[in-house]
């Protein structure tokens, strides 16, 4: 599980990418992690974003939370790993339209 304070960091960063949805899965939505556990971040953008500025902000959530930090945009999600996410996806961040 993530604190308010992860969620509030996590949404600050992405916010700047016109993000319609952010949500969390894996072992931190299970909350199971480990000082060992990355946390998996999913993002579904409202517009185009490039692959330098998803490493860039992957790279700042990293060094923000103290934890490796995997971001995955909705758009690549392979269709093997999207049953797996759906089962602890928890949203964080869900735009108002």
């Amino acid at each position: 599980m993530i604190s308010e304070v992860q969620k509030k960091v996590i949404v600050e960063k992405l916010y700047p990418f016109n993000p319609a949805m952010i949500g969390i899965f894996g072992s931190y939505a299970r909350n199971e992690q480990t000082g060992k556990s990355d946390m998996d971040i999913l993002v579904e953008f409202n517009k185009t974003v490039n692959l330098l500025d998803i490493i860039g902000v992957e790279n700042a959530l990293s060094e923000s939370l103290g934890v490796k930090v995997d971001l995955v945009t909705s758009k690549f999600v392979h269709s093997y790993l999207a049953p797996h996410i759906k089962e602890d996806f928890q949203v964080i961040y869900h735009a108002e339209k």
